[in-house]
């Protein structure tokens, strides 16, 4: 008892000590300037975030690609009218982000490896933001539907490919700049034509896939003027214009429109339903990991031998493996995931294959590969049934 008093009586002259000390002169001098200069940094935190970086005209690169993530493929696959065999291991696409920085983020990365510094030029050319976007949707329902036809085809169930319409990714460049960066005369087509434009009719005679547009093409020489019609996202209506016929660049005797089409050919009725959620994604280069994850799923046995495995590389009709953008950036994105493997298109130059190994070190290992078949191999190495896939498509019993 005695205690419990002596020490509330300690509490209270402590108390009494410390509120009753006032600061000392030269506390209160500094006080003020250093609350002045805690405000000048928070404000100046706010404003560089609040500011990006490409209000500021010394900084040429305001833009980055910079890492995402390694997502499994198979969570966002759907298959109806089919046997499915769950695999234990894990095929991840793997995806960038292409932020604009504020200048705080400007000045905090500008010197990571991890992080690839872009002029609005490199990420959008002679677009806009909303074209991109459009492009790279239309971009990855190129991807499934290679990846589909693909799949299924290297397992023999019976698929076929249609033509798509014509719509164009870009415009022919007659001559680009000094350095290559941008185009400084594009072909006349230009004048009337833009990226994402769906050709309705050219010379008054309706055309629907490519093959119809070469047939018109054959009765004109360069320099021909012809009438264009078309649709243009965005716009009511079809359009019309008038547009010079040029000689394609690679070849003087053919004669062209003077634009680069897109891949829109589509999977003709398959005979199960595939379908592939890549809401929040675009691009074609998760077109491999879909085929893969596809075949895995399609068949027993495991096609990584149960490891995790990311992928990443376009993908054609034929099977060929495509270059991609931004792989040191993915080849980050995977090792922060922990995953020891990593197949990358065999198609990216000797430099970009170097830096994204130089980004992973020994903590991923980088296997290019250039076919379909250069994949499954590869997994086959790593202890997956890529060599003994059978053929269930000759068999093939819709699931009931």
């Amino acid at each position: 008892m005695v205690n419990s008093v002596t020490d509330t009586q300690e509490e209270m002259v402590t108390v009494t000590q410390v509120v009753g000390v006032a600061p000392k002169r030269v506390h209160r001098i500094w006080a003020l300037p250093l609350v002045g200069i805690g405000f000048a940094a928070l404000l100046a935190v706010v404003l560089s975030a609040a500011f990006t970086a490409s209000r500021f005209s010394s900084i040429r690169r305001p833009y980055a690609i910079v890492p995402a993530d390694a997502e499994g493929v198979a969570g966002r696959l759907t298959l109806s009218g089919v046997t499915r065999y769950p695999a234990t291991g894990t095929l991840r696409f793997v995806t960038i982000r292409e932020p604009q920085l504020s200048l705080l983020s400007w000045l905090m990365f500008r010197n990571d490896n991890d992080t690839h510094l872009l002029t609005y030029q490199d990420i959008y050319g002679n677009g806009t933001p909303q074209q991109q976007t459009i492009r790279g949707r239309r971009q990855m329902v190129s991807a499934k539907q290679s990846a589909e036809y693909v799949a299924l085809t290297k397992l023999g169930f019976p698929i076929e490919l249609k033509p798509g319409n014509i719509v164009i990714d870009q415009i022919v460049c007659l001559k680009a700049n000094a350095d290559g960066t941008a185009c400084e005369q594009e072909a006349p087509s230009g004048k009337v034509l833009k990226a994402d434009d769906e050709i309705v009719s050219l010379d008054v005679t309706p055309v629907k896939v490519l093959d119809d547009l070469r047939s018109v093409l054959v009765r004109h020489k360069a320099g021909d003027m012809v009438d264009v019609e078309y649709k243009r996202p965005g716009v009511t209506g079809v359009q019309k214009g008038s547009i010079e016929l040029i000689a394609a660049p690679d070849d003087p005797t053919k004669v062209i429109v003077g634009f680069y089409p897109f891949d829109t050919t589509e999977v003709g009725d398959p005979p199960f339903k595939v379908s592939i959620d890549t809401n929040g994604i675009g691009g074609p280069s998760a077109g491999l990991a879909f085929t893969l994850t596809l075949i895995d799923e399609l068949t027993p046995g495991e096609l990584t031998g149960g490891k995790q495995v990311a992928v990443t590389g376009t993908i054609d009709t034929d099977g060929k493996v495509g270059a991609i953008g931004g792989l040191p950036q993915k080849a980050s994105a995977v090792k922060q995931t922990g995953t020891k493997y990593f197949l990358v298109p065999a198609a990216q130059s000797d430099a970009e294959i170097a830096a994204a190994r130089a980004v992973v070190g020994d903590k991923v290992q980088i296997i290019p590969v250039a076919t379909i078949d250069e994949a499954l191999a590869a997994l086959t190495k790593l202890g997956g049934n890529g060599n003994d896939l059978g053929t269930p498509g000759k068999d093939f019993k819709p699931a009931v």
